[in-house]
C-alpha cells in the first residue's frame, strides 16, 4: 500500500514538474517578446523575471526531490 502512495506522489510530482516547466516556457516568450517591442515597460519586465526565476527554483527543487540520492 505504501509503495502505491509513493508511485501516486512521484506522479504528482511529475506532472507538477511539466506544469511549472511550461509555465516557464510561456513567461521566457513573454520576455522576449516584451523586450522586441523596442522600450518595454522595465517595472513589468522585472516582474516576469522574478516570477520565471521563482518557477526554475520551483522546478529544481522538484526535480531534487525526483532524483534519488546516490552515496557514492
Amino acid at each position: 500500500m505504501n509503495a502505491s502512495m509513493e508511485l501516486n506522489l512521484e506522479e504528482m510530482l511529475r506532472i507538477r514538474l511539466e506544469v511549472l516547466r511550461r509555465e516557464h516556457r510561456d513567461l521566457d516568450e513573454a520576455i522576449s517578446a516584451l523586450e522586441a517591442t523596442g522600450r518595454p515597460d522595465q517595472l513589468t519586465l522585472r516582474r516576469l523575471k522574478k516570477q520565471k526565476l521563482c518557477l526554475k527554483d520551483q522546478i529544481v527543487k522538484i526535480e531534487d526531490s525526483l532524483i534519488p540520492d546516490i552515496i557514492a
